[in-house]
C-alpha cells in the first residue's frame, strides 16, 4: 500500500487549486510517455479525464478525482451527476456511454477510476421523454 504524507496532499491540493474549474484539454507533449491509444487527456482542479480507443472502435473514457486519500489512492465516489458532467465536458454529451459491472473473475480494481464506454449507436434502453 502507497501511503502519502500530509506533506504530499496539502502540495497536490495547491497544485489543484491552480487548475480550472472546468475540464482543460491536456497538451499531449504534457501526457505520460506509454504505449497505450489514448485519444485526449483533459484535467480540472478536481477532475483527470482520459480518452482511449478500444478494440472495436469504441471510446473509453478513464476518469478519477486529482486528490489522494492517506493510502495514496484517488479519492473515490464520484456522482452520477459527475459522470455526465464530466462526458458532457470532454464533448461527449451527445453519445450513450455504459458503466459495465463485469464478471467476479474479470474483476480489474487497482485504482479509484470509473470508466464510460461511449457508444456510437443510442441504445434502446433507458428512460425517454
Amino acid at each position: 500500500m502507497i501511503v502519502t504524507t500530509r506533506q504530499q496532499r496539502r502540495e497536490m491540493k495547491r497544485e489543484n487549486s491552480k487548475q480550472p474549474a472546468w475540464l482543460e484539454v491536456i497538451p499531449e507533449s504534457k501526457w505520460p510517455n506509454t504505449v497505450d491509444k489514448r485519444l485526449n487527456v483533459w484535467r480540472s482542479k478536481d477532475f483527470l479525464v482520459q480518452a482511449f480507443k478500444e478494440r472495436d472502435g469504441m471510446v473509453r473514457l478513464s476518469i478519477n478525482r486529482t486528490s489522494l486519500g492517506d493510502n495514496g489512492r484517488w479519492i473515490e465516489n464520484i456522482t452520477w451527476e459527475e459522470l455526465m458532467e464530466l462526458k458532457r465536458q470532454a464533448g461527449f454529451g451527445d453519445f450513450y456511454a455504459i458503466e459495465v459491472y463485469p464478471q467476479d473473475k474479470q474483476i480489474v480494481n487497482v485504482a479509484n477510476m470509473r470508466h464510460l464506454w461511449v457508444v456510437d449507436n443510442p441504445l434502446n434502453i433507458g428512460w425517454f421523454k
